[in-house]
């Protein structure tokens, strides 16, 4: 369940945006540039018209002048980010030493202030880490230049606030974006994970039966020929459920809804696997619905069951019986699968999941829903397979 409930969560990000940013990227692009415009002549016209009146004279041309040019290369900034930033900053910078050694009124002004904003915003958000953090740290060398060399403290506390502003407008964007990216890529391992989990599962379990009958067939053809069509016939039998088992993987990727294994299916599984193994025991709950069950649960003991049995066709093929128990106990599940195969060191190394992915898988299936998984030998003779999941009580009643 929690599974389904985080890919739920997460669709907003992994679909609604990448099908929408494309949509309204273009145009807030065609919308901004105006924007920025008219904004940017409100505010050369502004201080203009204040320094005209403070001041007098023509000192209000070069704070314009610094202003327009900075404002330009905002409204360029399409076309190289990284150099119309630095353009910018050499604007800014030279603003400042001509404002003080001119003795005009004090620079960055708010046009410069204004372009460098945008310039700053832009880089920081679409540049690469290194360049972006080496113009985000040419606008805070502006904002110290201005602090040291206008002898009013508003126009530093000004481009202070610039320079904050911008670096927070473009570092937000770009945040979201990496988060974005981190979430489909976690989906995507976990689509990946799952259809290996899955593949795994189905291809070993019914190549195994494939291969054990084809020794099988080897022997009977040196020793009693009599018996080889049989043997063929189970081969065909093994390859066409092994073929209607992938079919269904596939049937399980086109639509998650159809083809999940049921607790039903254990019957058969069980009868395959004695066909050509040693005997199994089915226990299942008695008196219990489990067709109520959640469908990732019965999905996960059937898994669970069939890699079991699998392992056994490979690892205990001394085994003489098996013993598969599903209990239902308040609030969980536990699944059992214990053969009575003697204990060989190689085997120890091998059913502890060396060289292989089947208890990792089990455990990957029982850990996503939040369960627990032991595997080990038994005290004195074979192997043994536990996993308990927890069910709410509310899925059964």
């Amino acid at each position: 369940m929690r599974v389904r409930e985080w890919r739920a969560g997460v669709a907003a990000d992994v679909v609604i945006g990448p099908v929408i940013g494309p949509v309204i990227g273009p145009v807030i692009g065609a919308v901004i540039g105006p924007v920025i415009g008219a904004v940017a002549a409100a505010v050369l016209a502004f201080y203009c018209y204040r320094i005209n009146a403070s001041w007098g004279g023509a000192y209000w041309v070069f704070g314009c002048a610094a202003g327009a040019a900075a404002c330009a290369l905002a409204l360029a900034r399409r076309r190289s980010r990284l150099w119309t930033a630095v353009a910018g900053l050499g604007v800014a910078a030279a603003a400042i030493v001509v404002a003080r050694v001119a003795h005009l009124p004090a620079e960055p002004g708010p046009g410069v202030t204004l372009g460098l904003s945008v310039l700053v915003a832009s880089a920081v958000r679409v540049l690469p880490p290194r360049p972006a953090c080496a113009v985000a740290g040419g606008g805070l060398v502006v904002v110290a230049g201005a602090f040291a060399a206008a002898s009013q403290p508003a126009v530093g506390a000004m481009n202070a606030v610039g320079w904050a502003g911008a670096v927070a407008a473009g570092l937000s964007p770009r945040l979201l974006a990496a988060r974005r990216r981190a979430v489909e890529e976690r989906v995507r391992r976990s689509e990946r994970m799952e259809l290996a989990r899955e593949l795994h599962d189905v291809v070993a379990h019914h190549v195994t039966c494939v291969v054990l009958q084809a020794q099988t067939a080897r022997l009977l053809a040196h020793k009693q020929p009599d018996r080889l069509a049989t043997s063929l016939a189970d081969i065909e039998a093994a390859g066409s459920d092994a073929l209607a088992a992938t079919r269904r993987v596939v049937g399980l990727l086109r639509d998650p809804a159809r083809g999940l294994p049921a607790l039903d299916g254990l019957d058969e599984l069980v009868r395959r696997f004695g066909d050509h193994g040693p005997a199994v025991r089915l226990r299942l709950p008695k008196d219990e619905d489990t067709s109520l069950w959640p469908p990732e649960v019965a999905t996960t003991v059937y898994r669970i069951v069939q890699e079991s049995l699998t392992n056994v066709s490979r690892h205990a093929p001394q085994a003489r019986s098996v013993t598969v128990t599903v209990t239902r106990a308040r609030g969980s599940v536990t699944v059992e699968v214990a053969d009575d195969a003697p204990p060989a060191p190689a085997r120890r190394l091998r059913r502890g999941g060396h060289g292989g992915y089947g208890l990792v898988g089990m455990r990957e299936r029982v850990e996503a829903l939040g369960g627990t998984l032991r595997a080990g030998p038994r005290p004195g003779a074979g192997w043994s397979v536990v996993a308990t999941l927890p069910v709410p009580a509310r899925e059964h009643p």
